[in-house]
């Protein structure tokens, strides 16, 4: 990926572009607002490319404003791959509470990606051991996931953030950063085995068929 950057020196205007090449991409541009006279940086679409074309100009006259760079654009951890988009966006909310320092909010979000990962498999029919509590109950549910063979057996030891710390992060507020970093660990792990790893295997099923069927047309 390649970036462009130019400064004129006028105005606290900077742009940045993801890359020269492409008109269509956004622009970081770091602007004076005229109300209060502080700075930002905004992410702004449209208009000219150079900062000298819109010399003591607002920006929004020649521009439409995106949004602006705040805290939450420190997330540096992104969702494991084929997660479904719903259990996605709750874990990129996670990592956004975990880039802020908000531990509690982070191991909730965590947390919830679990239990929306894990629901769907519960048998629908009644399973001696299986009642309404358990079903409810993440704490309950995994250990009864584990114990059936549903979950790989190598994450036993990491769930025991969900009980210990997932509890204390949604009903005492008492998370710390290390106690955060472990639901994220667990919840990465456990997304991966879920929906990653059984995606990428069907996607080289398909490949191996598509690499084999000109053999199989020729007999």
């Amino acid at each position: 990926m390649r970036s462009e950057s130019h400064h004129d020196g006028s105005e606290g205007v900077h742009f940045l572009r993801t890359d020269p090449l492409d008109r269509t991409l956004n622009y970081e541009a770091f602007g004076i607002c005229r109300g209060c006279s502080r700075g930002t940086t905004f992410v702004i679409y449209g208009g000219p490319d150079r900062a000298e074309e819109i010399k003591g100009q607002a920006l929004n006259q020649h521009y439409t404003v995106h949004g602006y760079i705040n805290l939450k654009d420190q997330a540096s951890v992104a969702p494991p791959e084929y997660v479904p988009p719903n259990i996605a966006n709750v874990f990129r909310e996670g990592a956004t509470c975990l880039a802020v320092e908000c531990w509690n909010a982070a191991g909730t979000m965590f947390r919830l990606c679990v239990d929306l990962a894990t629901q769907p498999m519960l048998p629908k029919e009644d399973v001696s051991g299986l009642n309404a509590k358990t079903r409810r109950d993440l704490g309950l549910r995994l250990p009864w996931l584990f114990a059936n063979g549903k979950l790989p057996a190598n994450l036993h030891d990491l769930s025991t953030v969900i009980k210990d710390d997932g509890n204390d992060g949604a009903h005492r507020g008492t998370l710390t950063k290390v106690d955060a970093e472990d639901l994220l660990d667990f919840t990465t792990r456990l997304l991966e085995q879920i929906f990653t790893v059984p995606k990428q295997v069907e996607l080289a099923k398909e490949r191996r068929q598509q690499r084999h069927a000109p053999a199989a047309r020729k007999k």
